[in-house]
């Protein structure tokens, strides 16, 4: 007669698993890809898995892998973690002995860590595997930076991975400018919708002495830019506020030439999907008016990126219980308001009652108030918190599948 020796507590399950997540972690920095194809990522992360009890899916349009775990305990409720692949075009100045070796590719945002954190959840699940009543799905995702693979993947069915809708969703995302190990969030809205408007004011070039003769787009787009932040203030409630930033400006080609045509591109952030809704009729309407003002053509869009990322609010409150009892009560932070930045985690978000939270992996001897930030090119991330986000994922998993098993 055989018998199995009881497994360790998690969190210490987690602990002894910390090397293998460093060396994967190192591995994705080091290698880093862009965009929704991801071969050599996807390859790093399929090499983990081999051997382990899953069903693995591979993306048809991207580089995505889909793995799903059975619970060994019978059926039950499906529950969703998430961690994204992606890297960003930047050079990178960090020094880290593990740095970038792909000229101006970088992991700047911590999906690397997201990589290793859910891999360790992946780990730590499938040696829980018996204790398992349902089944967890495990969403390795590229494209999160501007591309919406999230929703690429929603398209390629995956809420049916697993034959049933999850019940919940849950995605962490590391900062390089919050305390360490620190788990941070809120109920409701979390992150930021991201839009952009894209405006070309077209009128009639000329000579810069006779401005008269001409029809001068530079001042029509200026103004433009420049209502739009009135437009802010005066249309806008801060209680439920927006955010207009336009980085890019262009315009002609030398100081005595007016051109035909400026050029000028705005990111637009909304916390509501109310105010995101209002913000692109308001925007179109100011915009025109100035050019119409003016005597000038105008193009104008509005292109939709992610909308606002949205916790439910039992998922919230479930995850700040798990961390608290999990990691200790200091370990956990509520948000007083949400981050301006954007989450293409929203989409699972609005047909999944979703969990969304920071961990902070500022390194030692940073301040987190001034350390180099998400998508600096100086940014740098704490090993340290792997092992935890792996183990408060698992937790996650674990916890909800039990609560919703009758």
């Amino acid at each position: 007669m055989t018998s199995t020796a009881p497994l360790p507590p998690l969190l210490e399950s987690a602990h002894a698993l910390q090397p293998d997540l460093v060396a994967l972690r190192h591995a994705v920095h080091q290698d880093p890809e862009i965009g929704l194809e991801l071969p050599r990522t996807q390859a790093k992360v399929l090499a983990v898995l081999d051997g382990l009890p899953l069903e693995i899916t591979l993306g048809e349009k991207l580089g995505s892998v889909t793995a799903v775990l059975r619970g060994g305990a019978g059926p039950g409720p499906t529950v969703l973690l998430r961690g994204d692949m992606d890297a960003l075009p930047v050079q990178e100045t960090s020094g880290l002995p593990f740095a970038s070796t792909v000229p101006g590719v970088m992991h700047a945002c911590g999906h690397d860590l997201h990589v290793a954190v859910l891999m360790g959840a992946v780990r730590l699940l499938c040696e829980r595997r018996e204790q398992i009543a349902g089944d967890v799905v495990f969403m390795f995702q590229p494209g999160e930076e501007g591309l919406g693979g999230a929703k690429v993947m929603l398209d390629e069915g995956l809420l049916a991975a697993s034959g049933s809708t999850p019940v919940a969703a849950y995605a962490l995302h590391v900062s390089s400018a919050m305390p360490q190990g620190q788990v941070l969030g809120r109920p409701g809205t979390i992150m930021a919708a991201a839009d952009t408007l894209t405006v070309t004011m077209r009128g009639r070039g000329g000579h810069g002495s006779a401005p008269f003769a001409a029809l001068d787009p530079v001042p029509a787009a200026c103004e433009a830019v420049l209502a739009l932040q009135t437009m802010v203030t005066r249309r806008f409630s801060v209680f439920d506020p927006v955010v207009l930033t336009t980085g890019l400006l262009r315009a002609g080609t030398i100081n005595n030439v007016i051109p035909d045509d400026a050029f000028f591109e705005t990111t637009v952030r909304s916390f509501s999907p109310e105010a995101r809704e209002r913000v692109r009729e308001e925007a179109l309407r100011v915009v025109r008016g100035v050019a119409e003002a003016h005597g000038l053509e105008v193009d104008a869009v509005f292109s939709d990126m992610y909308p606002v990322t949205v916790n439910d609010g039992g998922e919230a409150a479930f995850v700040q219980e798990t961390a608290k009892a999990l990691l200790g009560e200091d370990r956990w932070t509520t948000m007083d308001q949400p981050l301006a930045g954007a989450e293409d985690f929203s989409y699972v978000a609005e047909q999944i009652p979703s969990g969304y939270f920071f961990l902070g992996a500022c390194v030692d001897g940073l301040d987190p108030e001034t350390a180099p930030y998400n998508h600096s090119p100086e940014a740098a991330f704490a090993d340290s918190v792997l092992a935890d986000g792996a183990a408060l994922l698992a937790e996650l998993a674990l916890r909800r599948i039990s609560r919703a098993t009758p």
